[in-house]
């Protein structure tokens, strides 16, 4: 967004950012319902409220929306990750404390993820896709380190520890499918069980490894 000069003063920068974090909201919402291709910059602008050619005092091209939500999505998500594992807690804490987090984030921002899903082949060729890849990864270097501790003090076994993290991602990275606001199951109780899920497969393989050799 190099050619969107935000206000300097701090309470119109701040009545700004709420206005545009409102525009990245309203955005996803669109996306995920009709898909990115199919949202014109008119649909935009009336769903939003802003006047005409109002949404280029936010964005400078209809794919920054994109990044945006990208952005929104991986940027906390990834502070908070980076706080949970620099606490001092066993690893099996640090996972279930990162799997709350994350399915917690995951809820507030649902239609960001059915975005990131569906529309990240738009803007996967672009430069500044690299970024939001290196948030991806980094994020999911946390989730590896914290299963490697678990298997260096002894508290997890993985027969493969990749595929048991591929599995931990693609069970997470789907919730947004079927995750629904007043569901059965709270954030909380979903990051337990998937949790749960870990934990006793790591159990399994300790136990079972010695019959496997």
């Amino acid at each position: 967004m190099a050619g969107v000069s935000p206000p300097t003063r701090p309470a119109l920068r701040e009545r700004y950012e709420r206005r545009r974090r409102e525009v990245i909201a309203t955005a996803a919402r669109l996306f995920a319902e009709r898909g990115y291709q199919a949202t014109s910059m008119s649909d935009l602008t009336q769903a939003t409220g802003l006047a005409a050619g109002g949404l280029y005092h936010y964005i400078d091209a209809k794919d920054d929306l994109l990044f945006s939500i990208c952005d929104e999505l991986l940027d906390p998500l990834l502070a908070r990750a980076r706080e949970i594992v620099a606490a001092d807690a066993p690893p099996e804490r640090q996972l279930r404390d990162l799997l709350r987090a994350w399915l917690t984030h995951i809820a507030s921002h649902r239609d960001h993820m059915l975005v990131f899903a569906q529309e990240r082949h738009v803007i996967e060729r672009e430069p500044r896709w690299r970024r939001v890849r290196g948030q991806r990864k980094a994020f999911e270097q946390l989730l590896d380190d914290v299963l490697a501790r678990g298997e260096r003090e002894g508290t997890m076994a993985f027969e493969d520890r990749g595929f048991a993290l591929l599995a931990l991602l693609g069970m997470v990275n789907y919730t947004p499918q079927w995750l629904r606001p007043r569901g059965r199951l709270s954030p909380e109780q979903i990051a337990d069980g998937y949790c749960d899920l870990i934990l006793r497969a790591a159990a399994a393989d300790a136990q079972l490894s010695p019959a496997r050799s």
